[in-house]
C-alpha cells in the first residue's frame, strides 16, 4: 500500500534519527514503493531479459533513491521513479539491447532501377566497391537534401539524434525525449511521421 503524505514525511524525519531507527524507516521506505518499480518495470517486459531480472535492477534503482532523497527533492515517489527509469536505461545501454520500434531495414523508397532502399543503406559506414561507395554518398546527399527541405524543425532534430545523421551522437527515443523534454511516445510519432515524409518524397521523385 502506498504510503500517504504524512507517512513518508515521518519515515524521512527518521532516517537522521539513530541508526535502528533510520535502518527501518529505510526499509519501510522501500518496501512501500516497491509497487513503483513493479510499474515501471512493465514498459520493459517485451525486452530479452527476464522480468525477475528487470525487477532487480529497478530495486537497486529505488534503494540508490532512498539513500539518496531528502526533501528538497519533493516526493519520494516522483524521486525515486527519476532513479529507477535511469537505472534500467543504464543497463540496458550497457547490453546494447534496446530495440528500435522502426527498423533500420524498413523500406524509405525506391532507386531509379527500381530497387528498395533502405535507412541502413544511407547512413552505413562499410562499401567495399567504389561504383556503390559512389551510389551510397548520391544516395545520402539526395536524403540529406531531403530531410533539409521537407521536415519541419523538430522533425529533423529526432531524426538527426535519432540515427546519428551529420555526426550527431545516435540516442534512443527515451533519451531523445529526455533530451527535448517531450515523452517517448510524442518522440516515436515524430520520428514515424518524418520517416513517412522521406518514404513519399523518395517514391514521387
Amino acid at each position: 500500500m502506498p504510503l500517504s503524505r504524512e507517512e513518508e514525511a515521518g519515515y524521512i524525519r527518521m532516517l537522521g534519527s539513530t541508526p535502528d531507527k533510520a535502518a527501518w524507516a529505510r526499509q519501510m521506505l522501500i518496501e512501500r514503493n516497491l509497487r513503483l518499480v513493479a510499474h515501471i518495470v512493465k514498459k520493459y517486459q517485451c525486452r530479452e531479459e527476464d522480468t525477475e531480472d528487470y525487477i532487480s535492477i529497478g530495486c537497486i534503482g529505488l534503494i540508490k533513491a532512498v539513500n539518496t532523497f531528502d526533501e528538497g527533492k519533493g516526493r519520494l515517489a516522483t524521486y525515486a521513479c527519476r532513479c529507477i527509469e535511469n537505472e534500467l536505461l543504464m543497463h540496458l545501454r550497457g547490453k546494447k539491447k534496446i530495440a528500435k520500434e522502426i527498423s533500420l531495414y524498413e523500406p524509405i523508397g525506391q532507386d531509379k532501377e527500381g530497387n528498395e532502399i533502405h535507412l541502413m543503406d544511407v547512413i552505413e559506414q562499410e562499401q567495399p566497391d567504389v561504383v556503390e561507395m559512389m551510389e551510397r554518398n548520391r544516395r545520402i546527399a539526395s536524403l540529406m537534401e531531403l530531410v533539409g527541405s521537407v521536415l519541419t524543425d523538430r522533425e529533423r532534430e529526432i531524426l538527426m539524434l535519432r540515427y546519428g545523421l551529420k555526426g550527431c551522437e545516435r540516442l534512443t527515443q527515451n533519451e531523445i525525449a529526455g533530451h527535448l523534454g517531450i515523452s517517448r511516445s510524442y518522440v516515436s510519432r515524430i520520428e514515424k511521421k518524418a520517416l513517412q515524409k522521406l518514404r513519399e518524397q523518395l517514391q514521387e521523385e
